[in-house]
């Protein structure tokens, strides 16, 4: 990065920032890897001209991969929200994600194989649970809680009653 964003996320890797950042570049539209640095001396899980940083930008975030090795685990505190807007959307950033070695959990939220958390959300789904009749928004948001990925048909046929 030539002018480095004032605020980038950085995210803790295993030894695979770089493998994870191409991932994210192929998958998502708006990211791309940047530069890849190498370490210019050995440091606690790495030695010496293996990757320590990773330049990234997923759906125009700015991110920095760092290899810090296994002491830290990614966990649902912090995740990445993908406003999609069809079930064909919705449906090929979780297959992605989940077929790449990912996991599967509830209300549309997803991990990657590194432990990165997805919310792949339609945004039908955003507009239906904040639907101006209280009622509608209930039904809806009931029904996004039996779901793992989000079914667009099922929550505006719930939000409909």
């Amino acid at each position: 990065m030539t002018n480095p964003a004032k605020n980038t996320i950085c995210l803790w890797y295993d030894g695979d920032a770089e493998e994870a950042a191409r991932f994210y570049a192929e998958t998502f539209p708006d990211s791309s890897v940047g530069s890849v640095h190498r370490s210019p001396g050995d440091f606690p899980s790495g030695k010496k001209g293996d990757v320590l940083t990773v330049e990234f930008t997923v759906i125009g975030i700015p991110c920095l991969g760092l290899n810090g090795g296994p002491e830290f685990k990614h966990n649902e505190a912090f995740s990445f929200q993908v406003a999609t807007a069809d079930q064909a959307e919705t449906d090929r950033y979780w297959s992605a994600i989940v077929g790449n070695g990912g996991q599967e959990s509830v209300c549309g939220w997803c991990k990657d194989k590194w432990g990165v958390s997805w919310q792949i959300t339609p945004v039908a789904l955003t507009e239906a649970i904040n639907d101006s009749d209280p009622a509608a928004a209930a039904r809806a948001f009931d029904a996004m809680m039996t779901m793992k990925k989000i079914d667009i048909a099922a929550v505006e046929a719930a939000r409909r009653g």
